[in-house]
């Protein structure tokens, strides 16, 4: 019997369910028969849980990340099941998601495979009780792992780093429940792509540096200033820059007059990065653990702008000590730091090479492979 997987997300931000996405495409090319559905658990639940849980975050991205660089580092901390907290929070949840909680009970599923440490919580509540007993993976998509992705009973976690894997290890979950996968990204990645078609079909050109500008899913930061600085960098360049959902951002941009010495390419949402990822010379970005494994799977040079305190500024500190990036510190410097690095071929070629060593491309193929197997492999 074709096996039925579930792969469960929450869009608390654009990166869950990306990889969500991912994997979901990754079961589909490899068992076409499998029964395959994706499912973002914050469309299941009341609308103000959804608008605190979901829309919350990027509130509090745009406005106040110090705030959640504070929370993230509080909650990072030894899960107890007598920590009041804990169980207040998931009282919280298991009530808000009760439709979702209908949802997973009333289907049969051989195995749950989560991009978000939410829908794992919940499961692995379900299961202490006895109400449940769905195999379930958890995904994790940054580049260390947060204590909240500890959620026992899970049958495996998939970690991005040997890192992340010893951060479990620690939590108490067995190693060998452990495997370094990667973060999966979509599969248009795991194809390598000849760079000279990439620049001809995204309308570039190969006579000087091409600079990718990203604002992430959502178009959110301060991405006019960075586009300004990055405008003012002496070399000429081609600069690309993808705006992602956000339509007033990408009009606004469009706006701009750059200086005769730059070419500058104003794109919105697409589909299509893996091949502006390949044609790039330098991607500026945030480091979300999507996007840099993107960026990682095409072997290009990072600059990290803005991390997001918790999860993104370990994120730049994993980068930074593979000698994957660079990091701007602040607006006021970036075309000095991307001039500095443009003007030393040596090395921008060095952070490439880093930068695909470090790149897992098939991460999603590897985790849909492994939930695949497990209905056969545990009988």
């Amino acid at each position: 019997m074709p096996p039925r997987i579930l792969v469960l997300s929450a869009s608390v931000g654009a990166g869950h369910l990306r990889a969500a996405e991912a994997v979901e495409l990754a079961l589909r090319r490899l068992d076409p028969d499998a029964t395959v559905q994706n499912v973002d658990v914050l469309e299941h639940t009341t609308a103000a849980f959804r608008r605190v849980y979901g829309r919350s975050y990027l509130d509090l991205v745009n406005k106040a990340p110090h705030v959640l660089g504070y929370f993230y580092d509080l909650l990072d901390r030894e899960p107890s099941p007598q920590r009041k907290g804990d169980r207040l929070r998931l009282a919280v949840e298991r009530l808000n998601l009760r439709p979702f909680l209908r949802f997973l009970r009333s289907e049969r599923w051989d195995v749950v495979v989560n991009t978000h440490f939410l829908p794992a919580e919940l499961i692995a509540s379900l299961r202490q009780r006895g109400e449940i007993n769905t195999c379930q993976f958890t995904v994790t998509t940054d580049f260390e792992t947060h204590r909240l992705w500890v959620n026992q009973p899970c049958d495996h976690y998939f970690t991005a780093t040997a890192e992340g894997a010893a951060n479990l290890v620690h939590w108490g979950v067995p190693a060998a429940e452990v495997t370094v996968a990667g973060i999966p990204i979509h599969p248009a990645f795991s194809a390598t792509k000849p760079r000279a078609e990439c620049l001809a079909r995204q309308g570039l050109s190969d006579d000087r540096p091409i600079v990718l500008q990203l604002a992430g899913g959502f178009g959110v930061g301060p991405v006019e200033k960075l586009c300004h600085a990055l405008l003012d960098v002496e070399i000429p360049l081609q600069l690309a820059v993808v705006t992602g959902r956000n339509e007033e951002l990408k009009a606004r941009l469009e706006h701009i007059q750059p200086p005769e010495r730059h070419r500058l390419k104003v794109l919105g949402f697409t589909r299509e990065m893996d091949e502006l990822m390949t044609a790039a010379d330098l991607v500026v970005t945030k480091p979300g653990g999507l996007t840099t494994s993107e960026a990682l799977a095409c072997g290009a040079a990072l600059a990290i702008v803005n991390p997001i305190p918790g999860q993104e500024s370990r994120n730049s500190d994993f980068l930074l000590e593979n000698g994957a990036a660079i990091k701007i510190n602040n607006t006021a410097t970036l075309s000095y730091k991307v001039a500095q690095l443009l003007h030393d071929p040596s090395r921008l070629a060095e952070l490439k090479r880093n930068a695909s060593r470090l790149g897992r491309p098939r991460a999603a193929f590897d985790i849909a492979q492994a939930a695949l197997r497990w209905p056969a492999a545990t009988g």
